[in-house]
């Protein structure tokens, strides 16, 4: 599911239809237009008698603390907030700040977005509940990938859920916030906060998605899904990563060791999608050994002047020059490049930040999920993903990044002489070159310059 408005058609379908169950985890789910219709969706569950399981990082909550205190007001809804701030919630600020001696614990954070319809379906991937995901925001959005899944990988990332439900680090919201005093008056509250105001979506979704899809509702009501067969595993980070006492430990459970080794046992070709990408010099010693056993390698991120965290620009810029000096193909988003009809993925308004975690390996397998390739996703938040042996899914993956790559992008090489970098602006005629980082503001440039020495690599 590349396009946005069908990724948020895909989740409120679900729940609409649900009979029996909802489990839901994320890393964010925004008190905005696209979290409030969420969680209107899941009360209207509730209601109906459905059990509503609903599993949230406590980075994020601030200014939701009334949504999710509202929702778990209800008959059959429990909410839980994982790995929570124990105090000063009116800000993330006021949060660490009250909570300096603890620092280490509550820098690690529950990274993983996972939705489960019944334990028949799933959707997962890179996206988070909040406008910006489903291009419902008038400022910057996200270019992002998910999967609906059913078979045999559904137990897989449902047993995935229950461990992280079941496990230390998730508390019941009231041990958090305290018992409401009014249940009722909660449920008042929560009820004028979803119900009144522009909720629903104010989209209309063309017929077909830029895969040839059709919304999901058009298969559910006819009866039949047209889904694409595989073989699928799930995998995630253990709970527990989040209590690591150190990088070592940290990444004894993390799930970025497995898309490496996965990665590394390619025979051709490796296409990666990754917007927040700081290989480090290992990473860039695993890409130049598949170099040299003439395995491709495409990259695609963010330009400095896409991506939503500069900070991990900083981090990715370093290791620029090694990696095409292995033979690497590397290419950056434009924020301005996405603005394509058949792409659809982000209002004309707006700029576009790149946000999907994918990795093809030659073509018959992929891997699609929450993880970066950064340090931080190795060795700091819990992650998950699946990896699907599937050529029509791998072809029609690198289909979407390649439509980024080559429409939207910058393909960054070495300038006439071998020393310096330039941009190739790509999707546009005739072609542009830049000598100097394209689209990125004096202010920008400064702020680079200036934060550079002082960015801890392990932190991003």
């Amino acid at each position: 599911m590349p396009e946005a408005y069908y990724a948020l058609d895909v989740r409120i379908e679900l729940v609409r239809r649900a009979r029996y169950s909802l489990d839901v985890q994320y890393y964010l789910i925004q008190n905005d237009r696209s979290g409030r219709l969420l969680m209107r969706s899941l009360r209207n569950a509730a209601l109906r008698g459905v059990r509503v399981r609903l599993l949230v990082d406590d980075l994020n909550t601030v200014g939701a603390d009334q949504m999710f205190h509202g929702l778990a007001a209800f008959p059959n809804v429990d909410v839980r907030l994982f790995n929570p701030f124990c105090c000063a919630r009116g800000s993330v600020a006021s949060r660490f700040a009250a909570s300096l001696g603890d620092f280490d614990r509550l820098n690690h954070r529950m990274h993983n977005k996972l939705f489960i319809a019944d334990g028949a379906m799933a959707v997962m991937g890179g996206r988070n509940i909040a406008d910006e995901y489903f291009a419902r925001s008038a400022g910057k959005n996200f270019v992002d990938m998910d999967v609906l899944v059913i078979g045999s990988v559904v137990p897989q990332l449902q047993e995935i859920f229950d461990t992280y439900w079941n496990s230390d680090q998730a508390y019941a919201i009231n041990a958090i916030l305290g018992d409401s005093p009014d249940g009722e008056e909660a449920r008042r509250g929560f009820n004028h906060l979803v119900d009144d105001g522009d909720q629903m979506m104010s989209v209309t979704m063309r017929p077909l998605d830029i895969l040839g899809q059709p919304p999901i509702v058009t298969e559910l009501n006819a009866g039949r899904l047209e889904l694409i067969w595989g073989t699928a595993n799930a995998f995630s980070d253990q709970p527990r990563k989040v209590m690591a006492t150190s990088v070592e430990q940290a990444r004894s459970m993390s799930v970025q060791m497995n898309v490496m080794d996965r990665l590394a046992e390619s025979k051709r070709e490796v296409v990666i999608s990754s917007p927040y990408f700081v290989p480090g010099t290992e990473g860039v010693q695993a890409f130049s050994d598949l170099r040299q056993r003439g395995v491709s390698v495409v990259v695609l991120t963010n330009s400095l002047a896409a991506t939503d965290v500069p900070a991990v620009h900083i981090g990715y810029s370093r290791y620029r020059v090694a990696l095409l000096r292995t033979g690497v193909k590397l290419y950056e988003l434009r924020p301005s490049g996405v603005q394509r009809d058949e792409l659809a993925v982000v209002p004309h308004t707006s700029f576009g930040s790149l946000h999907a975690k994918a990795a093809v390996i030659d073509e018959s397998m992929v891997y699609l999920g929450s993880m970066n390739l950064d340090p931080r996703s190795d060795s700091t938040n819990t992650e998950l993903g699946i990896f699907a042996r599937c050529p029509e899914l791998a072809r029609e993956v690198a289909r979407v990044i390649d439509m980024s790559r080559r429409e939207s992008s910058y393909e960054v090489e070495f300038a006439p002489g071998g020393e310096n970098l330039q941009w190739l602006q790509l999707g546009t005629k005739p072609e542009v070159t830049f000598r100097s980082e394209p689209e990125v503001t004096p202010f920008m440039e400064f702020r680079t310059m200036l934060f550079a020495p002082f960015v801890p690599e392990q932190l991003l």
